[in-house]
């Protein structure tokens, strides 16, 4: 069997100037990266303004397992299957980063006979967004450090530094640091840490801006820390806004490039500061509703993290509205949530199925709270039985959910079009009726209690003592009307990884609140969450090399 990255590298590409052609963008529309990638002008996207959006498909899951879901494979066969019904059609998917490529995972760009190629490149440098990012956010902690260094006239309290560094790549070591070791001229000695780079507040913005003077406008907002006297410190107070901005005026600008069936893909940003909302930019999104008819994205992890942010965060600031949401499944990862071990999952079992589908339950419950019509899929493995898939179908067919069954990783579009065609029925005959799921006038706590509790399945919510004092203060600066970004593990509703199905009544502590002030949310983060993951005993880089040829060998 063909691993992913020979598969990729086995296609043959058209070049990107005729993947523009399909959605009517001209030669001239691009900026060319090689023969088969390309950033979109800005005059291309001032040009489309005023043609009419297609339809939002948002791509979902259920809470991932070790079983396997295959969220993205589906997205991308989902949207060759439109191509082969004549469709025109696009896909918008976020940038992997560096870091979980060389650690303990491939990169977002699909699988089997779903990917969106150049894989190779888009698993590494791409076309240096992330780069920019990087320096754009090492730039503010220099000008900090350096403001510090230079008699600290603004009065910032050194213990209340609350910006970090980063880096994208998985690096333990790098969490926690002091900088500013040797003489006097060498800098201010104080504690420091890395974040990897698409935790950087700098990912959410560049992934919620409308466009250049709004990134820099939210850039300008960015907390780096607190005076002394209590009051925030903003990159704009350290006079970084300009060349941070000079830094991303190429990275804001959208990517294009195909899938294996020469189906145009968007792919922009990453996640909303690695915590799992996984969705490309609203950039992205916009110029991908003015150019096609059809827009499949995809938000990251389960539809409790990835999907709740969609719709709670991107959608209520960039005004979006989804008209339809697949929900993706596999009936080996609703087995392995009804206590089957990882081994065992290829044996036949209902019983076990029965009180997995619990998750599933779950998901499409809380993606109705939206009002947006539903589709779950299952991505279909061989070793499923019919009864099986009967039964999943069955408890779709009951809850008022059309479904599907896909074979994208195998047959490519033409094991999406089954998918494509109940997708297409669900847009003509159901209506999207999309709201929040809360109004952003309610308290942080109210809000947060919302999200637990009508998401998750908490039954109450707790806060550390430096939580309480966070919202407290933050209340008082004025920043309590935000939306929130809840942390919390993916592999389970509640925030506990190991409590898998359906758990209830729970309490989920909230141990942090921060301002994410240039993002334009705030943050609470539970349980325990790694903004600067380390690498496995033995990472995914140690089976990478290059051979003879320059041909990549062992990325996935």
């Amino acid at each position: 069997m063909k691993t992913d990255i020979e598969i990729a590298q086995e296609a043959e590409l058209n070049r990107i100037e005729e993947i523009a052609g399909k959605l009517d963008i001209q030669p001239d529309d691009l900026e060319l990266y090689g023969k088969y990638k390309a950033k979109l002008s800005d005059e291309l996207m001032s040009r489309i303004e005023k043609n009419p959006d297609g339809k939002l498909i948002l791509v979902t899951a259920i809470n991932p397992t070790p079983a396997g879901e295959g969220k993205t494979t589906v997205t991308v066969g989902l949207g060759q299957a439109f191509g082969r019904l004549n469709k025109k059609a696009v896909i918008a998917l976020r940038e992997p980063s560096l870091g979980p490529c060389f650690g303990i995972k491939g990169g977002a760009a699909g699988g089997g006979f779903s990917q969106v190629v150049p894989m190779e490149d888009l698993n590494l440098h791409f076309t240096g967004d992330f780069h920019a990012i990087t320096s754009a956010n090492n730039l503010l902690a220099a000008m900090l450090d350096n403001h510090l260094q230079q008699g600290n006239e603004l009065g910032i309290d050194p213990k209340q530094i609350v910006w970090k560094r980063c880096l994208d790549m998985n690096d333990r070591a790098l969490r926690n640091i002091v900088v500013g070791m040797g003489g006097k001229m060498d800098g201010v000695v104080r504690q420091d840490g890395f974040v990897i780079t698409v935790a950087s507040e700098i990912m959410a913005i560049l992934c919620l801006a409308d466009d250049l003077q709004d990134l820099e406008q939210r850039l300008g907002r960015i907390i780096v820390a607190y005076k002394y006297t209590g009051e925030p410190v903003t990159a704009a107070d350290l006079h970084a806004v300009g060349a941070m901005t000079a830094l991303l005026k190429d990275a804001i600008k959208p990517n294009l490039i195909q899938t294996l069936e020469h189906t145009p893909a968007i792919v922009h940003g990453g996640p909303f500061a690695n915590i799992a909302h996984g969705c490309n930019s609203v950039r992205a999104t916009k110029t991908a509703l003015k150019l096609a008819d059809y827009v499949i994205t995809e938000a990251g992890f389960g539809a409790d993290l990835g999907a709740e942010k969609f719709m709670d965060i991107k959608c209520r600031q960039a005004g979006l509205k989804p008209d339809a949401v697949v929900l993706v499944a596999t009936v080996r990862a609703l087995k392995y949530n009804g206590g089957v071990a990882k081994d065992e999952l290829s044996q036949e079992n209902i019983d076990a199925l029965s009180k997995g589908i619990v998750n599933l339950e779950k998901h499409i419950e809380n993606l109705k709270k939206f009002g947006v019509p539903i589709v779950v899929t299952l991505n279909r493995f061989v070793t499923d039985t019919e009864a099986e898939l009967t039964f999943v179908q069955n408890f779709c067919e009951e809850r008022d959910c059309n479904f599907a069954l896909a074979e994208v990783w195998e047959k490519g579009g033409e094991g999406g079009l089954a998918l494509a065609e109940a997708v297409l029925h669900t847009l003509e005959t159901k209506e999207s009726h999309y709201a929040p799921l809360y109004d952003t006038e309610l308290s942080i706590e109210e809000k947060i209690e919302t999200i637990a509790k009508e998401i998750y399945g908490a039954g109450s919510v707790t806060y550390s003592p430096a939580a309480k004092k966070a919202i407290t203060r933050l209340t008082a600066l004025g920043y309590d009307k935000l939306p929130i970004c809840m942390a919390k593990n993916q592999y389970s509703l509640s925030d506990d990884p190991k409590k898998l199905g359906r758990p209830s009544g729970f309490e989920i502590t909230i141990r942090e609140v921060y301002v994410s002030a240039g993002a334009g949310f705030i943050v609470a983060i539970t349980g325990t969450i790694m903004t600067m993951p380390g690498l496995p005993k033995h990472p995914a880089a140690e089976r990478i090399y290059v051979d003879e040829t320059g041909k990549t060998v062992g990325l996935f």
